[in-house]
């Protein structure tokens, strides 16, 4: 399907693996111009060569870091000064450890708004003026159905993520009158390097195969299967072209039907 994404310029946090990593190919495939931020510049440098190999686009690999300040701004206004403006924000980012209320420390929750929250009001604050210049634009934040369903080990996820849903649902209502219209994504258990790392964690803590753990996530999905990054990432591709023009503020969950609210 043409998404007319041909030559926007969409800045993907996270770029150089799992979710973000197939975000930003699936935009590539449309033949966006795709800026791959993260922290690690050698996995930024081989993703990004993978994608061009793969889809023929434009990718520009860039250093930032969501938890400081500055970072992000920089990344923002490169993008800015090579393409002359930035149409797509994807802000994406990996989940704070696993621990529960009680064994949680109040340094781990600031890390995990520093990472989850504050990463996602950074990048809104860097794209914002361009977007509302050129009145268009679209902002999808990636957060976790954790924002909605608490799971086991996950409140540090939770609490960041919750706050997620609330900051992009404001940015929707007030920057709707731009043209610029917010979502945001709720992937559940998808096969993701950190999906695995964590049944791998709960298996050594259980004496069990993480293969099994694996399978019990699956069991509890009504599809009955583990994601894939690229369910996500197809529906990221929908939300940020003109085919989406009359959605903003959504909450979309990508889990299989695992969450059960109404």
């Amino acid at each position: 399907m043409e998404l007319g994404l041909r030559d926007r310029v969409a800045v993907v946090l996270g770029g150089s693996r799992g979710l973000g990593k197939a975000i930003a190919r699936e935009l590539a495939r449309e033949r966006a111009r795709v800026v791959l931020a993260a922290r690690s510049l050698p996995r930024l440098r081989e993703a990004a060569e993978e994608i061009r190999r793969e889809t023929g686009a434009t990718v520009l690999p860039l250093v930032a870091d969501v938890t400081q300040e500055g970072s992000l701004e920089q990344v923002v206004e490169e993008a800015a000064q090579r393409w002359g403006r930035v149409d797509i924000a994807v802000a994406n980012a990996g989940g704070p450890p696993v621990t529960t209320v009680e064994t949680s420390s109040l340094d781990q929750f600031r890390y995990a708004l520093e990472l989850n929250l504050l990463g996602t009001v950074r990048l809104a604050k860097a794209v914002i003026p361009h977007m509302k210049r050129q009145r268009w634009g679209r902002f999808v934040a990636i957060a976790s159905v954790a924002a909605r369903q608490p799971m086991p080990g996950l409140v540090l996820s939770t609490t960041a993520r919750a706050g997620v849903l609330g900051f992009v649902k404001a940015m929707a209502v007030e920057l709707a009158p731009h043209n610029v219209l917010c979502h945001t994504v709720l992937p559940g258990y998808i096969r993701t390097r950190r999906l695995e790392e964590l049944a791998r964690e709960r298996a050594g803590r259980e004496g069990r195969e993480p293969e099994t753990v694996l399978a019990e996530y699956a069991q509890q999905i009504p599809l009955g299967r583990l994601g894939d990054p690229q369910d996500v990432a197809d529906l990221v591709a929908f939300l940020v072209s003109d085919r989406a023009r009359y959605l903003t503020g959504t909450a979309i969950p990508v889990d299989g039907g695992l969450w059960r609210g109404i």
